[in-house]
């Protein structure tokens, strides 16, 4: 069967296999994109009235792709997903005329739409300590009470993605004044480990009942598996009701500290970038923007005929 005459179900599974295999795409992205290419699909067999193969697809016009992205919005969906949901169909749609020779012309018309750019939380040192502390007293088992303190310490300290800390194993041990850490599309970066980090982090691998081993995790669950992020974004949940701290105060949140505190600082934009593993200077950029709103937050705080 030639890709003109493939099912679209069909070429969509082809698709995201390329997408697990070749471009190493995350599992919770692959998910997203599936269900947005599935709802296309489902969209397209109503909207032709009949079942969809690839020849169709090259034949689709801007009002098709439009009308599909009409209806989502319809749906209530807000602008960070539209912007998912086309650039799932631009990768698809892309995939089909580079591997399938099924050119979509009409894809140049898909434009993302225009979203706010939020900027990040940072939480205050002063919340920082209380977070690592309340989340550390909370655990029953000391050695899980060691391994939580060092994971937030960890996020804090060195501005890890929370993903990036489930991610080291035991080769990073012994530790040094230095971590090699693998980030987003496999890009590994060094960062510095401060002492404070280092001594807790061989804290938790001293009480930890399970041997570090180079290919095994580093963090470990109670029973010894790798540790789920979903578990440090629990207790951190717990520790943020007891303290009154606003929902904003999450796991990754300690990056976005991290890296608005060190330029408070004097942190040159360029070095926080390689720190922050960010592939272009633009994403490290919006902290100028987010220590400038703090300090009017502070200066509005600070004055009662600020506003």
């Amino acid at each position: 069967m030639t890709p003109a005459g493939e099912p679209i179900a069909s070429l969509i599974a082809r698709y995201l296999a390329v997408c697990g295999d070749q471009r190493r795409m995350s599992p919770h992205t692959m998910r997203a994109y599936g269900l947005t290419l599935d709802r296309f699909a489902d969209f397209l067999i109503l909207h032709l009235g009949g079942a969809v193969v690839g020849g169709q697809l090259a034949a689709l016009t801007a009002a098709d792709l439009r009308g599909f992205l009409a209806r989502r919005r319809g749906e209530g969906l807000a602008a960070a997903s539209l912007a998912r949901d086309v650039s799932a169909l631009r990768g698809f749609l892309g995939w089909l005329r580079r591997s399938e020779g099924l050119a979509c012309d009409a894809m140049a018309a898909l434009k993302s739409p225009k979203q706010p750019r939020r900027l990040p939380r940072a939480v205050a040192p002063a919340d920082v300590r209380e977070l690592v502390d309340v989340v550390g007293d909370a655990a029953a088992v000391p050695w899980v009470a060691a391994r939580d303190t060092a994971v937030l310490l960890l996020l804090y300290g060195a501005g890890l993605r929370i993903g990036e800390a489930m991610a080291l194993t035991g080769a990073a041990l012994p530790l040094g004044d230095r971590l090699m850490v693998t980030g987003k599309r496999n890009k590994t970066r060094v960062v510095p480990l401060l002492p404070r980090v280092a001594e807790a982090i061989s804290a938790y691998v001293a009480a930890c009942p399970f041997a570090p081993g180079p290919a095994q995790p580093l963090f470990r669950g109670l029973r010894g598996g790798a540790l789920d992020a979903g578990t440090v974004r629990r207790a951190v949940q717990a520790a943020r009701a007891v303290l009154g701290l606003p929902a904003s105060a999450s796991p990754h949140a300690l990056r976005h500290s991290f890296a608005t505190h060190l330029l408070a600082r004097g942190a040159d934009l360029r070095q926080l970038q390689e720190l922050l593993g960010h592939a272009s200077l633009s994403s490290t950029q919006i902290y100028t923007q987010v220590d400038a709103a703090q300090l009017l937050d502070a200066w509005a705080a600070a004055h009662p005929r600020a506003g």
